[in-house]
């Protein structure tokens, strides 16, 4: 198990992304990913209020709500670490106080628990007071309705600028960070922000760890990309650096015989302040290949192979 910042919370080196669930997974294969996902010893689950009100018909919510189901039904909830979010929900947008208020109910009440052990500020909210947001966040902690907060999509400067502010007015800190990160994403996490989660204590939890998949080697020609579900994003991966960085994936996951996935994620847990990298399947056949990258001991040539191939 891992330990996130400053927190008590201890959680699998590898969180489970719950983007997918009740979108391209259905809820029968998305509970059934549970499953397999809380038998290979996982027990940390990521979510937010806002998906996947990208899908048609849907409206925000609908995996909040699979999860909700699916530990009411097998009675699990202490024995699993629940992250979420606030502030993307089209209805629940921003991040001012009462909005904060009555999306974290809302949450809570899909989720059928009472309380959330993770609570993210799911994009930096400009237009609105860091103290109005820390402040609300912190009567959600009073309350017991949240343990513990946190930030996704936050620059180096403004995540300083919200410790500064929980430090002055002795309100709760962030104890992690979800930024965009993975072997073909390594600017805006690599650098200041990185810094600043080491100083501070604070664990970074990656999400698009596989780069929207197209490290597992699934997307390899632009026929095969094409009507994925994240089609406009892989399609920013077919260039010529993304495809040296899957050559060395490809290698080092034939020297371990092991699959591209875990060679990804495994990198990802072994940089610096990260915790757990956040990763999803679709099939419950590829739960495997997930929970294989928690074992996986990269040795120091295969880091450098990697290193060398993902250097703009």
């Amino acid at each position: 198990m891992a330990h996130i910042g400053t927190s008590d919370l201890e959680v699998f080196p590898l969180c489970f992304g719950g983007n997918v669930l009740g979108w391209t997974a259905d809820v029968p294969t998305s509970e059934a990913i549970l499953d397999a996902f809380t038998a290979g010893g996982g027990n940390f689950i990521d979510t937010a209020d806002g998906y996947s009100q990208w899908a048609p018909g849907h409206s925000g919510g609908e995996s909040e709500t699979v999860i909700g189901n699916w530990m009411s039904r097998h009675g699990n909830r202490d024995n699993l670490v629940i992250a979420t979010k606030v502030g993307f929900k089209t209805d629940r947008s921003g991040l001012r106080a009462e909005n904060i208020r009555i999306a974290c109910d809302e949450s809570l009440q899909r989720l059928q628990t009472d309380h959330i052990d993770l609570y993210y500020c799911h994009f930096d909210d400009p237009e609105t007071p860091l103290i109005e947001t820390l402040s609300a966040l912190a009567e959600l902690v009073q309350a017991g309705k949240v343990r513990y907060i946190a930030a996704s999509n936050y620059s180096a400067e403004r995540l300083q600028e919200a410790l500064d502010v929980s430090d002055t007015h002795g309100l709760p800190r962030f104890v992690a960070m979800q930024p965009h990160y993975n072997l073909l994403e390594r600017d805006v996490y690599e650098g200041a922000l990185a810094d600043i989660c080491a100083s501070e204590n604070i664990s970074c939890l990656p999400y698009y760890s596989l780069a929207a998949g197209f490290l597992t080697g699934k997307y390899r020609t632009a026929e095969a990309v094409a009507g994925a579900a994240r089609e406009s994003r892989v399609n920013e991966y077919l260039n010529d650096r993304a495809w040296r960085v899957l050559a060395a994936v490809d290698a080092v996951a034939a020297a371990h015989n092991t699959s591209n996935a875990a060679v990804a994620l495994a990198w990802l847990r072994l940089r610096p302040t990260v915790v757990a990298p956040i990763a999803s399947v679709t099939k419950v056949a590829q739960v495997a290949d997930l929970l294989a990258s928690v074992q996986l001991d990269l040795a120091p040539e295969d880091l450098r192979m990697l290193a060398d191939a993902s250097r703009q």
